[in-house]
């Protein structure tokens, strides 16, 4: 029989010392569970940061989380639904771990044995992600490993003690209700103190593998254009105070991404390959052979297909890189409209993210681009670096790859894309829509003229016409800032003559086709939302 599985008499086992060993038992299962991730960051650190268990199951969660809960979580939490997602799983793995503790304190080799369970969950996420590989269960099999011999050996020093009666000789003696408190606080510290120093070591070395990533981007001088983008027309900027710029700052660039960790790729070694069906020349590409073909310079609009009417998931951006379209028609490839017979790009992240574009729009004429660069600089890694896919007119999860390293061609009859198996639609052009930055929902302009001014978008079609409304009356045209191009977005501005009391705007936008904004509200699932976004004031 185990020391602690022993009952101890009533007149030991005092119900003060069960709930302070009970709260050990608990303290010695949240000690495992840090060794546990400590040890599996030190070892990811050598296999890849990708590999940690929280990582891998955060991306497993992903995964298998159906599409309107991933709209939701990214529009209630925006870029920060990451983190929501990683706290959660750490305050679920506190809870195990306890629990667990718990359990060791009855059933000590049984609680050491659930420990390995959890690894076992741990290193099936990692195996089973897109891109992962046999290695990637080694850090969440490591972690869980001393993990339990760690719960095994603190739960060990909570067992009662023996002590000899007064009356008898030691083998006569007694199990009171202590235990060795001495030795548990010795060993819960050590445990603790090793377990940091893996967990900082960890870190170091991270640091230290993505120092090289780090360095190339640091050190890269983008190229001068061979085709420069036009300056942006005066007036393109209404400059309104809050009413968003025409350009957006890298800093203030929208992110929606599935990468828990942010993929820091040397360009040094970065190589894309270009295959597939159609294909008659495949193509592996470095960073510098890319920097050796003819370099654009493109203003383009991004938008997020999980944009709700009037969302903050839409950004203006001056990109620079290689035309994507020339790259292809070097490999062979020819459109669906000219013979060829692949209809789909699907272009693979380091991350495993598979992404599907249309052949045929992008090779329409249109800038589609493999960008190396953003507003002036190199891409941030949150945004791609060192290179990724820009497609004018088109949602992201059907065109804008980040840290892409590879493309092939095949058909959309053939593979779903990732986001397709979410329930997402194949194809999804832009569609047209407008927003109010000005005034906030819930602002007191005062009465007189109150200029209500915002952004339009309808890329690869621009906007011909905004039009405001206010409480449902007559639409009145607004003034439009000047075009860049048709893959921008436009501000605009009306001049709203304020009366006294509440009052509801509104806004449609009209795209180059002279197609009107749709005000039927859908949501953006599953090829993006619809409606005329509105704004409640009360003038005062």
């Amino acid at each position: 029989m185990e020391q602690n599985d022993v009952q101890e008499p009533g007149a030991s086992g005092s119900r003060r010392s069960r709930w302070a060993r009970a709260g050990l038992a608990g303290l010695s299962g949240l000690i495992a569970g840090f060794c546990a991730l400590a040890v599996a960051e030190l070892v990811s650190a050598v296999v890849r940061p990708e590999a940690g268990p929280v990582v891998a199951v955060g991306g497993a969660v992903i995964d298998r989380t159906p599409a309107v809960v991933k709209d939701f979580a990214v529009r209630h939490f925006g870029t920060a639904d990451k983190l929501v997602l990683e706290l959660g799983i750490l305050a679920l793995l506190a809870v195990f771990a306890v629990a667990i503790g718990l359990l060791a304190l009855r059933h000590r080799l049984l609680g050491s044995a659930a420990v390995l369970v959890f690894g076992v969950v741990g290193a099936v996420a990692a195996v089973g992600r897109p891109e992962g590989s046999p290695a990637d269960a080694l850090p969440s099999v490591m972690g869980a490993v001393l993990a339990a011999g760690v719960l095994y050996l603190l739960v060990g020093r909570l067992g009662p003690v023996l002590r000899p009666s007064p009356a008898a000789g030691a083998r006569d003696g007694q199990r009171d209700g202590t235990f060795d408190r001495r030795g548990f606080v010795i060993a819960a510290t050590a445990a603790a103190a090793v377990s940091a120093g893996a967990g900082f070591l960890g870190r170091r070395l991270t640091s230290v593998v993505q120092a090289g990533a780090t360095a190339s981007r640091h050190d890269l001088v983008l190229p001068v254009p061979d085709s420069p983008a036009p300056a942006v027309p005066p007036g393109a900027d209404l400059r309104i105070p809050g009413l968003s710029s025409f350009i957006t700052p890298n800093k203030s660039f929208y992110r929606v991404d599935t990468a828990l960790v942010v993929p820091r790729i040397n360009a040094d070694s970065w190589l894309l390959r270009i295959h597939g069906k159609g294909v008659t020349r495949p193509l592996a590409l470095s960073f510098q052979d890319l920097l050796k073909r003819e370099i654009i310079e493109r203003d383009i609009t991004l938008a997020c297909v999980s944009n709700e009417v009037g969302g903050p998931y839409v950004g203006n951006a001056r990109w620079i890189g290689v035309r994507l379209a020339d790259l292809l028609r070097e490999a062979g490839v020819r459109p669906p409209s000219q013979g060829g017979p692949a209809d789909q790009i699907v272009a693979r992240s380091v991350d495993g993210m598979t992404i599907g574009t249309p052949v045929e729009t992008v090779m329409d004429g249109r800038d589609a681009i493999l960008a190396l660069g953003m507003n002036g600089e190199p891409l941030p890694f949150a945004h791609g670096f060192p290179v990724r896919m820009v497609v004018p007119g088109l949602y992201g999860y059907v065109s804008a790859c980040k840290w892409i390293k590879d493309i092939e061609l095949t058909t959309f009859a053939s593979y779903d894309a990732y986001w397709v198996r979410s329930g997402w639609s194949q194809q999804a052009p832009v569609k047209t829509e407008s927003r109010i930055d000005t005034p906030r929902p819930f602002a007191s302009p005062k009465p007189g003229i109150v200029p209500v001014a915002g952004v339009a978008w309808a890329q690869h079609r621009g906007i011909s016409r905004v039009e405001v409304r206010v409480d449902g009356g007559p639409w009145h045209r607004a003034r439009l800032a000047a075009e860049d191009s048709r893959d921008t977005w436009r501000t605009w501005v009306w001049e709203w003559p304020a009366t006294s009391g509440n009052h509801t705007l509104e806004v449609r936008a009209t795209d180059g086709t002279g197609a009107t904004q749709t005000g039927e509200r859908v949501g953006t699932v599953p090829d993006g939302a619809t409606g005329w976004h509105s704004v409640v004031v009360d003038v005062s």
